[in-house]
């Protein structure tokens, strides 16, 4: 990832409806919700929230796709991780130990269950 991008991502989560939004869309993964669910949750204005969507949608942090008369917007989970792993990379200049605190408390609270296998 170039700087550019993750600039453009940065900023668009440098205030703080649109960093509600986004971490709203995220614990709405993978359904999404509806752009007036969004102002509703948040309690903004429709025409505001459009416009924090569009910034969000522009920085690569969120998809919109249209049903009928509405536009269900999600979180890009993969855009979101290519920024934290840019500043991540960048930031520990190769140097793992600068970063190792920081990967060490990223770790899960909550790990994956075992897959049950299927009895044959």
């Amino acid at each position: 990832m170039e700087s550019e991008p993750a600039i453009l991502a940065l900023a668009a989560l440098a205030q703080s409806t649109r960093m509600d939004v986004f971490r709203l869309l995220v614990k709405h993964e993978p359904e999404g919700l509806a752009a007036g669910d969004i102002a509703k949750a948040l309690a903004v204005p429709q025409n505001t929230m459009s416009s924090h969507l569009a910034v969000l949608s522009r920085a690569g942090l969120v998809s919109a796709q249209r049903f009928s008369r509405s536009i269900v917007y999600r979180a890009d989970l993969a855009r979101f991780q290519e920024v934290m792993l840019f500043m991540l990379r960048d930031c520990c200049d190769g140097r793992p130990e600068i970063c190792a605190p920081l990967v060490e408390s990223l770790t899960p609270c909550c790990p994956p269950k075992p897959k049950r296998r299927a009895h044959v």
